[in-house]
């Protein structure tokens, strides 16, 4: 009898000096789900830093764009070809999408004022079009890997946690904070795994959400542009006979 109590409280003491804190666990937890954690710690600063830098991009981008819009604009309704075209090559703008649209169409313009030349400008525009949208896309892919393996990469330390549990109670001399401890190792890989997850998950959203919008506005551009450049062309051919 007197045994079966020294027992019970040398298990109660057991059980008191559990530690769950963050550093508790951590201390508690073996090798392998350390390396989980720290492997999902790196993941959530390459988000975080792939995050800032797209933030910045798509700013850049944005703002140099209104800006060129808004000095191009005057320019082309003056038929002013090569004026516009000076405009796009600034450095100012070397980030804007508008830019490398314009750029690539009034180039072609310049050379050839006909019919001709806005057919070609068309697929010279529709390439520059798909470049500027592959630079906004750049390293996004990071994120959705991290979204996608985020979740797994828990789940190895989970599984490697809940193995350590399971040795330790068929050993027989583990109480129930040993074993506790091992679960709560489990469990904490896996939580972080999916906080890293859905983290990457709304910023892949977020940056696509912008690239649509991006998009739409390249594609009104382009078709704005392109209404310009025929009724361009008409004109030029109307005073000089044109090209055919």
């Amino acid at each position: 009898m007197l045994l079966s109590l020294l027992s019970t409280l040398a298990h109660a003491a057991d059980e008191q000096h559990a530690d769950f804190s963050a550093m508790g666990i951590w201390n508690a937890s073996g090798p392998i789900a350390k390396g989980v954690v720290v492997t999902l710690l790196l993941m959530g600063l390459v988000c975080l830093f792939v995050s800032i830098e797209r933030l910045w991009a798509f700013r850049s981008a944005v703002n140099q764009s209104e800006a060129v819009g808004a000095a191009v604009v005057p320019k082309l309704m003056a038929n002013d070809v090569a004026g516009a075209l000076a405009v796009t090559k600034q450095d100012d703008y070397k980030n804007s999408y508008l830019a490398a649209l314009l750029r690539a169409g009034l180039a072609e313009l310049a050379e050839n004022p006909d019919e001709f030349g806005v057919n070609s400008a068309h697929r010279l525009v529709d390439k520059a079009v798909g470049l500027e949208l592959s630079k906004l896309k750049k390293n996004l892919a990071l994120l959705a890997t991290t979204a996608s393996t985020g979740p797994f990469v828990g789940l190895f330390g989970t599984t490697t946690g809940v193995i350590n549990s399971f040795a330790q109670m068929s050993g027989g001399g583990a109480g129930l904070a040993s074993v506790s401890a091992g679960i709560s190792e489990a469990l904490i890989t896996t939580a972080i795994g999916i906080l890293v997850a859905v983290i990457a998950v709304w910023l892949y959203n977020y940056f696509n959400q912008r690239i649509e919008k991006v998009t739409e506005e390249l594609v009104s551009s382009t078709a704005d542009f392109f209404d310009w450049a025929d009724k361009f062309v008409a004109k030029r051919g109307g005073r000089s006979g044109g090209r055919s």
